[in-house]
């Protein structure tokens, strides 16, 4: 079994790296460009940022400093639930896009289904078509949420990122996307800091029996089950262990036994709650 980061097909016929860096909560420059640094060392392309995490610019100038050429890059980046409207979503893609140094970008997703997602969404559509985004997605639409969007719209999202791990694996969700054509990408999918699966004894065990990591054992099901997946770490050596999860593989008798785990346990805030959502719009993204 080789160790390549697999490309995973979208419905407008490009693809995704199946891995990624994600870089949520980490704002301090030197963290943010040694992860970047590390993770483009190990073989990753893929890198996740958003306005809100307020490291955009850091990313840009980690994929600058790092000479791997552009076009082998696949740079997301989100649109935060204070800003809604086609002329302001026009603006805050443009303002990222500045921040990140870049001239395009790779997917670009609506953050959380927040109050005025589909004039944001048309906003997006027209970027699209004019080539300064490659792929339109959102993040953490619920099927309601996704079918109110498609139904007043003309582009399907290529893909929903959704919290999903071990205790939360959004299985009906799963199979809505994978109905729609939508590639279903999971955010925190070790659980995090609330919900640390590493830890679980079935995980110490499935590592020990192949002689791998607890958090390898959690993405390896991840990507079996043909999720993308954008682990965060700001420590070298688990940003090179979590790129080496192609290696091996988990058989039926051990992906069922990690099925039993779900609890319907989440560590963030849930889609629909009305409440969180309008209350999010209050804030701006972190400079």
């Amino acid at each position: 079994m080789h160790n390549d980061i697999p490309q995973i097909p979208l419905a407008n016929n490009h693809t995704i790296p199946q891995l990624g860096l994600g870089v949520f909560q980490v704002d301090n420059e030197s963290d943010i460009k040694n992860s970047v640094k590390w993770a483009l060392e190990a073989g990753y392309r893929h890198i996740d940022t958003a306005a809100y995490y307020g490291n955009e610019q850091w990313v840009g100038e980690a994929i600058r400093e790092s000479g791997v050429d552009r076009k082998d890059l696949f740079i997301t980046s989100k649109l935060w639930n204070n800003v809604r409207g086609y002329d302001e979503t026009k603006h805050a893609f443009q303002e990222s896009l500045t921040k990140l140094g870049l001239d395009y970008l790779d997917l670009y997703l609506i953050h959380w289904p927040a109050s005025g997602y589909v004039d944001s969404w048309k906003a997006m559509e027209d970027l699209y078509r004019d080539g300064k985004i490659k792929n339109i997605g959102v993040s953490n639409f619920e099927q309601n949420q996704l079918e109110d969007l498609m139904s007043q719209t003309e582009i399907k999202p290529v893909v929903d990122q959704i919290e999903t791990h071990p205790y939360f694996q959004q299985t009906e969700m799963h199979a809505y996307l994978e109905s729609q054509g939508i590639q279903h990408e999971a955010w925190s999918p070790l659980g995090g800091g609330k919900n640390n699966a590493v830890n679980d004894p079935l995980f110490v065990k499935l590592a020990k029996a192949h002689n791998v990591t607890p958090a390898q054992v959690i993405l390896r099901w991840h990507v079996q089950r043909e999720e993308i997946v954008i682990p965060k770490s700001i420590h070298e050596d688990r940003v090179k262990a979590n790129r080496d999860i192609f290696a091996f593989g988990l058989d039926e008798a051990e992906m069922a036994e990690i099925a039993k785990l779900d609890q319907g346990k989440r560590v963030g805030p849930d889609p629909q709650n009305t409440e969180w959502l309008k209350k999010s719009q209050e804030y701006g993204a972190r400079k």
